[in-house]
């Protein structure tokens, strides 16, 4: 079995377990072949955690979940030093959760800076330093964090910068009457499972297809054109004065070089997925949502009018023409 057919079937299985939630899944997988993190967004209930325990129940990968609360302390992450005192006295290195291949950051911001600038350190060098000494984090490493729109008391929101470290920011949204009926009798028949003490076999697929398809993804023609439309439609956020008032009005930041390099390498994941060596403008437009929303700050205006980001973005692309 090829690496596009293994993620293929991985993609079905996660979906078979979250249902009406393609796009969600599409983005966990995306994110984990273009070794990126992710940050979920959506109200309670919208299978978030079930996502990534999906697919670590499908993959030869370990999993930690971390509960962010305010009393939360950065070594509760990264880990700390005990003192030995039985046979040869010295301090040794205990690991915290962030030593395994999938991080779930459940409410990342619930808990303060201190303990969030932690997690996004590791995510960003891949290693973590405890008392001047450096440990390498297992490879693959993919963190999902997730936050919760509503009850913002006592929250610690990320700033703009540390949210540029996320790869995509994608928003959870209720699933459709059919799929709820669906996810309904789901569950019922899991729990009619699990009391008659069935264990499904699941054959789980090896770590090492993560870095078979990163091989193929970083074999994706990316042509010319396609870069000048990438550049393009980060520079308009920059300076969008050019390409409409609207935009001007709207858009107070815009986006980091980090978003050329989050929309190249998720437009070539997007379109290996569907089976292509090079890329489309389709793969760029069917991802730059999930890569700007965090990146663009929207203006006083805008946010006065009501305008959202998927608005602006939208208006975007409508201005900024193909190479």
């Amino acid at each position: 079995m090829s690496a596009l057919e293994s993620i293929k079937k991985l993609q079905d299985q996660i979906s078979k377990s979250i249902i009406g939630q393609e796009q969600v899944v599409n983005r966990i997988i995306a994110c984990l072949i273009s070794d990126g993190n992710l940050l979920l967004e959506g109200l309670p209930g919208l299978a978030k955690t079930r996502a990534i325990n999906s697919l670590a129940q499908n993959m030869d990968l370990g999993l930690s979940r971390v509960q962010f609360t305010p009393d939360l302390l950065p070594s509760d992450i990264t880990g700390t030093e005990i003192y030995q005192s039985t046979g040869e006295e010295n301090f040794i290195f205990q690991k915290g959760p962030i030593f395994n291949n999938l991080i779930l950051a459940d409410e990342i911001n619930r808990a303060p800076a201190k303990v969030q600038s932690a997690l996004l350190e590791a995510m960003q060098e891949r290693q973590v330093t405890v008392a001047g000494t450096t440990y390498k984090l297992p490879q693959p490493f993919f963190v999902m964090a997730t936050q919760n729109p509503i009850e913002q008391e006592g929250t610690y929101p990320l700033p703009e910068a540390q949210m540029d470290r996320f790869l995509m920011h994608v928003i959870v949204n209720y699933p459709s009457e059919a799929a709820e009926l669906e996810v309904l009798r789901l569950v019922r028949n899991e729990e009619k499972a699990e009391s008659k003490k069935e264990k499904k076999e699941v054959q789980k697929l090896p770590k090492e297809i993560v870095f078979d398809a990163r091989a193929e993804v970083q074999e994706v023609h990316v042509s010319e054109a396609i870069e000048k439309y990438i550049v393009a439609l980060v520079y308009a956020t920059r300076t969008p004065e050019k390409y409409s008032e609207d935009l001007a009005k709207w858009i107070d930041v815009g986006c980091s070089p980090r978003a050329t390099i989050a929309l190249d390498k998720v437009a070539r994941v997007q379109a290996w997925l569907n089976g292509r060596d090079f890329v489309k403008p389709e793969d760029i437009q069917a991802v730059i949502k999930d890569i700007f929303r965090h990146r663009i700050v929207t203006s006083f205006e805008a946010n006065a009018l009501g305008i959202t980001k998927e608005q602006i973005i939208d208006e975007l692309i409508s201005k900024v023409a193909v190479a």
